[in-house]
């Protein structure tokens, strides 16, 4: 099979802001750890790929024993939320280095855009215990009320725009273009919801790597005006405004 997926090389994104990543990316909610518990028949291993800095990972040890969280930045992994059942490794997702048969849910959160997916499908089958789940998950742009979501439109769309990696459509759609190899499971509906002051919104802004790319071309200016705009918007800046990113799912049964 052809890979749809990027080349074997680790395209390192977010490396330089990994301390931003820990501190400003949204956690996932119970309700999709629930859901992957609810299906994986068996819950002694988990193992995140591309875990960053523990978003997924640390909720997954509410629902299963152990979480092995890989990840290919040394960087994202130093600055990952320590748990005393999730063991943290410097990674690449298509070469996890457990053994064969070993897990029962192989999650990949808002990274699976970044990997070479048939190489990675086929460590998944490596590593699956039989029966195991593989699940894909992303979320796009969050939603807040008033004036702010269309100012953040706007940034996302016209001022960065041409700085997103082509590697981000596959995220806009949700991950349906994707070749998926694995008998589907329908996810329920699944949100992320925060409430978020106006700096933990700037924050999150900030680790796109649109903005990292784009303040390399233009310099600070765009996040300059975007802090202005909104910060016009927000009012009190910490006053603290709901945001909630629609979640996609790709799970299936090896």
């Amino acid at each position: 099979m052809a890979s749809d997926g990027p080349g074997s090389g680790f395209k390192d994104h977010f490396s330089e802001r990994s301390a931003g990543y820990a501190a400003f990316r949204p956690i996932y909610p119970a309700a999709l750890v629930d859901f992957l518990a609810a299906v994986s028949s068996q819950h002694a291993v988990a193992l995140d790929c591309g875990c960053g800095s523990g978003q997924l990972s640390v909720p997954l040890a509410r629902r299963f024993d152990r979480v092995i969280a890989i990840d290919a930045s040394a960087e994202q992994i130093k600055h990952a939320e320590a748990h005393p059942r999730v063991e943290y490794r410097v990674a690449k997702a298509e070469e996890t280095g457990l053994p064969d048969g070993s897990a029962d849910l192989i999650t990949v959160a808002q990274a699976a855009h970044w990997i070479d997916r048939d190489r990675f499908y086929a460590e998944a089958r490596r590593v699956a215990r039989r029966g195991a789940v593989v699940a894909l998950i992303t979320y796009g742009n969050g939603q807040v009320d008033g004036e702010v979501d269309p100012i953040l439109s706007r940034f996302y769309e016209d001022v960065v725009g041409p700085y997103w990696p082509p590697e981000r459509r596959l995220v806009e759609t949700g991950y349906r273009t994707l070749a998926f190899p694995f008998r589907e499971i329908d996810p329920p509906p699944l949100d992320i919801v925060a409430s978020w002051r106006l700096a933990d919104l700037l924050g999150y802004v900030r680790t796109w790597s649109a903005v990292n790319q784009a303040e390399r071309v233009l310099g600070t200016a765009p996040m300059d005006t975007l802090t202005r705009e909104l910060g016009e918007a927000w009012g009190d800046p910490e006053t603290r405004r709901p945001i909630t990113w629609p979640l996609s799912v790709r799970a299936g049964r090896v």
